[in-house]
């Protein structure tokens, strides 16, 4: 017999090659499937000796697909999705129902896509409606039930930060960063432009409270209805915001002061989590949070 009909996948080798192409370098990646660093590179080897190809291309700054790895990284999702699908419905559980999600806007979106694409092939009878709200008014909707499921931010430390909820599920930290355009220049003696989201966002409350607290001449120079618009605003060097580490992107400058001697107060570090179950919620509702976090958690 020819030896490719019996040509197939290591799917622990999957699991890993996802991985570093999620995390951007092979250190990064051996956390998340709790492996050391040098078997993480040894289990990509095997990978390409196995399949003949180079998967990816390897630099100072972290390792990027190939094209061949980028088109083995879809097929990758899809079957560990199946495979995990496959399990559940052997051992007689379905993950089915319509599921109410509502995730802050500021949290990482590049996970939240492949989130939502892995839980539509690994439970396609689940059927998720999402929506993007303030940390704020996701905590408040889910304590008269308007959500199913609520994933938040919140700032960290005890000066001006909010207390945590009792049971939620930590899935990362990332530092906050004073953020502007590269070419962002500050006028001498001018009030620090800070740009905003609309007052119903706790982060906008915790940066006034926070220049305050250390007497830093600002004023509002925009408001944007989301983090996109806030994203745009700081491109077209409209003024500096505080974000979170990967909403504020690559195209942005992180700064600490806009002018010689004029430092910008340093910032503590963010917290997404998942709120907990509710009192009396479905059991589906309750599997469907922890695939959730298996998904999203950044170990």
């Amino acid at each position: 017999m020819d030896e490719m009909m019996f040509a197939g996948f290591d799917f622990d080798q999957l699991r890993t090659f996802v991985a570093v192409a999620d995390a951007g370098s092979l250190s990064a990646a051996a956390p998340r499937v709790f492996l050391s660093q040098s078997s993480v590179s040894e289990q990509i080897r095997k990978l390409e000796e196995r399949i003949g190809v180079t998967l990816f291309t390897r630099s100072k700054h972290g390792v990027a697909a190939t094209p061949a790895g980028e088109r083995l990284l879809g097929h990758a999702r899809q079957l560990l999705a199946q495979s995990e699908h496959a399990w559940h419905d052997v051992r007689g559980f379905s993950l089915a129902g319509e599921l109410r999600l509502a995730i802050t806007d500021y949290f990482r979106p590049g996970d939240v896509a492949r989130m939502l694409r892995y839980l539509g092939v690994a439970y396609p009878s689940l059927r998720i409606h999402v929506t993007i709200l303030k940390s704020g008014v996701i905590e408040s909707g889910y304590d008269t039930g308007d959500f199913d499921i609520g994933l938040s931010m919140r700032v960290l430390g005890k000066a001006l930060g909010r207390d945590a909820v009792a049971g939620t599920r930590t899935l990362g930290r990332e530092s906050l960063d004073w953020v502007a355009s590269e070419d962002f220049v500050l006028e001498t003696g001018a009030p620090l432009p800070l740009l905003v989201l609309p007052d119903t966002c706790a982060l906008r409350r915790f940066t006034t409270q926070w220049l305050d607290a250390h007497r830093v001449p600002y004023t509002i120079a925009h408001v944007a209805s989301g983090v996109a618009g806030l994203q745009l605003a700081l491109s077209a060097g409209l003024g500096v915001a505080c974000l979170n580490a990967s909403a504020a992107g690559p195209s942005l400058a992180r700064i600490a002061s806009l002018v010689p001697g004029r430092r910008l107060p340093s910032l503590p570090e963010a917290e997404f989590h998942l709120l907990p179950a509710r009192r009396g919620e479905p059991e589906w509702v309750t599997q469907a949070r922890d695939a959730l976090a298996t998904q999203l958690i950044a170990r």
